[in-house]
Formats: structure tokens, C-alpha cells, sequence
């Protein structure tokens, strides 16, 4: 019923929003002698505001077509290597040409970057894989839409989503570096341990975690205060809808996109209602500038897709109500999951001093955990005056964050490599 009355109101204001793009068209002609005028911008900027507001937002372009190293422009394509109805692993390949004329010889490190699957494309990490192309051969994982899958390829649950981790990794190959942005922690830790326990050769070199709720019980912040302050039966009845048709997955039951962007947007209403005030106002102005850099982020913030409903129901009752790995409870496969397992595999933690979504103390729990890891294999990082996404975007990232995360994956390169030299 709930995806019914969202796509009913999308629907119901068709008329309007046409007649809102009409009007944006008129007052933005060349050919309308008043556009100039302060009526004229007003009317423009409420018309290209309501329009905005009430489009649909799809899966958002990558737009990364090059990355500056060095000062030489590299081209870079992007390379499918291997799917699943549910994800699909992707390569920027960089052209060896460029990366030659760029002083760039021999092999770079392979980096996994693990997007978070918690309602937004893969493309919120579009800083993230330009700041690692930089050193760095990545692979990314693009999640799948959950209305776009049909009912026929079946479940998708936490423990098909560790699986597919530890796919991904098989796939890459011996020893590559793995990032988790934010909600992949716990089941690339969970991995992780799964592979070192089995002494797998794939098992990743190094594991760098940025703003991960491995342990919620620290710090909790308003998302993790909501999971444990309602019963699991509250999630099941009032955060669950069916895909109507027309989309592929009708029938399918998921956690809509449009319910987690409301529950982001109520955190900072009054942010965001600043925001597109302040875009209003800098349309009326003509301060083209700013509005683009408005539209650039609300066009991927605005962006979101479902998880299935065993996925989403999963991850609150495992990661936020019971914290089943932190307690050493979690089973996977009829194994129980130790991270204490893993001896060989360097462990980097980054959070951010203002992150409102994994509190302080969440990522770093990783080091309690990865007990059998020797101290000259683990680090920790605070990054001072940044919030969640300041983690893994924005200046500081690219300034301050990066930096000690391409160090450290060329100390755990080097270990990796010093016995065969």
C-alpha cells in the first residue's frame, strides 16, 4: 500500500510538474524580453524549484571519464568483470598509455571499494573512486535496484550479501586491498575472518573501514537509537511495501529508497529546507555557480533505490539490535564468525569527530575484535571537524584521510611483497 500511494502521488502531479517545466521554459527563453526582469527570475527559480522537488531521480552517470595523476590526464573506462542479478563488480580501467606517459609503470594495488547497500547508487562514492584512481587499480560494487530484480532470481538476505563479498574477492584475486564504506563493514569483516580461518589466498591484504557500525553499541546516534528503542515487528509492519508493477521486481517486498531518504532528510529537515530556500534564492540572484553545485548534490542525494525486506530486516535485527558480531554470535553457513582468526591481514579504522550516523567508537571496535592481529598491522584514524560523509568525501577526505589510506595500503604492499624479494 505504501509504494502505491508514492507512486499515486508522483503520478497525481504530473499536470503540475509539466506546468511548472512550461513555465521554467518560458521565463529561462532568449526570446522573452522579461526573463531579466525580478518577476520574471521569480517566477523561473519557483517553477525550476517545483520541478526539482517532484521529478523522478534515477540511477545516477559516474562521469568519470579521466583522473588527473601527476598533472597527466589518464583516460578511464569502465569495465563490467563479473554480476549477479544482485550486483555487479566494476573495473576503472585506466589506459596503460596514459598512465606511461604519467611517469606510472608497473603494477598498482587492486582496491576493492564495498558501496554500502542502505539506499543510495553506488555513485555517492564517485569522490571516493576518483581520490583512489589516483594509486590505484579499483573495482566497486554497484548494488542492484531491489524493484528492478524479479521475484524469480529468488531471496536476498545478509548472508547472500556476505557471500557475495567473498565472491567478489575470489574473483580479484590473491591479496587486493578492501574498503568498506560505511554499512559493509560487518559483513566484509565477517568475510574477512571466514577466509583467514580457511587460509584462503584471496583473503584481502589489508581492510580499510570508514565510518562502519561494527559495534552500534558505541556512541549511538539517532539511527541506532531508533533500531533499538522499536521491536523488530515494528520494522516488519511499518518499513516494508510491495513493488507494484510496472517495475521488473513486482511482488517483490522491499525497504523502499523513498522511505530511507525521508528518514536521512527528518534528521537535518531544517538543513535541507535551507538548502533549496538558499537555491531559490540564488536562482532569483542568477548565481548560476551555486545552484549547479545545489543540483549536482541533490541530484545523487535525492537518488535512492530499495533493499529487499530479508536484506533490510536482517542487517537492523544482526548489525543494530542484537549485534550478533561484536558478541561473537554471528553464524554464517553453520559457522560461527571469529574475527580473532585473522593474523595476517592489515586492519585500518577512520571515523569522523562529527559523524551522526556511526558514532565514535563503532569502527574502531574492529581492533578489539581482530584480537589475533600483531600491533604493527593495525592503525586507527579520527578525522577532527568532519561528519559521516566527510569520511569518505570532500577536501578533507581527499586531503587529510586519503593520504594516510594510500600509505598504509603501501606498507601492507610492501609486507606482502618483502618475503619473496
Amino acid at each position: 500500500m505504501l509504494y502505491s500511494l508514492y507512486e499515486a502521488g508522483y503520478y497525481a502531479a504530473a499536470p503540475f510538474r509539466a506546468a511548472a517545466r512550461a513555465t521554467r521554459q518560458y521565463w529561462s527563453s532568449p526570446l522573452n524580453p522579461a526573463r531579466e526582469t525580478p518577476l520574471g527570475r521569480r517566477l523561473f527559480a519557483s517553477a525550476d524549484l517545483f520541478a526539482n522537488l517532484t521529478r523522478r531521480y534515477g540511477r545516477p552517470e559516474w562521469g568519470i571519464d579521466s583522473v588527473d595523476i601527476g598533472g597527466t590526464e589518464v583516460r578511464v573506462r569502465r569495465v563490467e568483470t563479473w554480476s549477479s542479478p544482485w550486483v555487479k563488480l566494476t573495473h576503472f580501467a585506466r589506459d596503460p598509455l596514459d598512465l606511461r606517459r604519467a611517469g606510472r609503470t608497473g603494477s598498482a594495488p587492486a582496491v576493492l571499494i564495498v558501496a554500502p547497500l542502505s539506499g543510495h547508487y553506488a555513485t555517492l562514492l564517485r569522490d571516493t573512486v576518483r581520490t583512489f584512481l589516483q594509486d590505484h587499480e579499483v573495482f566497486i560494487t554497484e548494488w542492484s535496484n531491489a524493484r528492478d530484480v524479479p521475484v524469480l532470481e529468488g531471496r536476498f538476505d545478509f548472508h547472500d550479501y556476505l557471500d557475495h563479498i567473498r565472491t567478489v574477492l575470489r574473483r580479484l584475486g590473491p591479496r587486493c586491498h578492501v574498503v568498506a564504506v560505511c554499512q559493509p563493514g560487518p559483513a566484509v569483516l565477517a568475510a574477512a575472518s571466514l577466509m583467514a580461518e580457511d587460509g584462503e589466498d584471496a583473503r584481502p591484504a589489508s581492510m580499510t573501514f570508514m565510518g562502519s557500525p561494527l559495534d552500534a553499541r558505541f556512541s549511538p546516534t539517532v539511527t541506532n537509537k531508533l533500531a533499538e528503542e522499536r521491536p523488530f515487528s515494528w520494522f516488519k509492519s511499518n518499513m516494508i511495501s510491495t513493488v507494484p508493477l510496472p517495475y521488473a521486481g513486482a511482488g517483490r517486498r522491499v525497504y523502499p529508497g523513498f522511505v530511507q531518504l525521508y528518514s536521512f532528510m527528518s534528521m537535518n529537515m531544517e538543513r535541507h529546507q535551507d538548502a533549496h530556500l538558499q537555491y531559490l534564492q540564488d536562482l532569483m540572484n542568477g548565481d548560476g555557480d551555486s545552484a549547479e553545485k545545489h543540483l549536482e548534490f541533490y541530484d545523487e542525494y535525492l537518488s535512492v533505490l530499495d533493499l529487499s525486506e530479508e536484506f533490510y530486516l536482517q542487517t537492523v535485527d544482526i548489525v543494530f539490535q542484537q549485534h550478533l558480531l561484536p558478541k561473537g554470535e554471528l553464524v554464517h553457513g553453520g559457522r560461527t564468525v571469529r574475527p580473532a582468526a585473522i593474523t595476517d591481514i592489515g586492519l585500518l579504522t577512520v571515523e569522523g569527530e562529527l559523524d551522526d550516523i556511526s558514532g565514535i567508537g563503532q569502527t574502531q571496535a574492529a581492533h578489539a575484535l581482530c584480537s589475533g592481529l600483531p600491533e604493527d598491522l593495525r592503525e586507527d584514524y579520527v578525522q577532527p571537524h568532519v561528519g559521516h560523509y566527510g569520511v569518505f568525501n570532500g577536501r578533507r577526505f581527499r586531503e587529510e584521510i586519503y593520504p594516510r589510506v594510500a600509505a598504509f595500503i603501501a606498507r601492507q604492499e610492501a609486507r606482502i611483497a618483502a618475503p619473496s624479494a
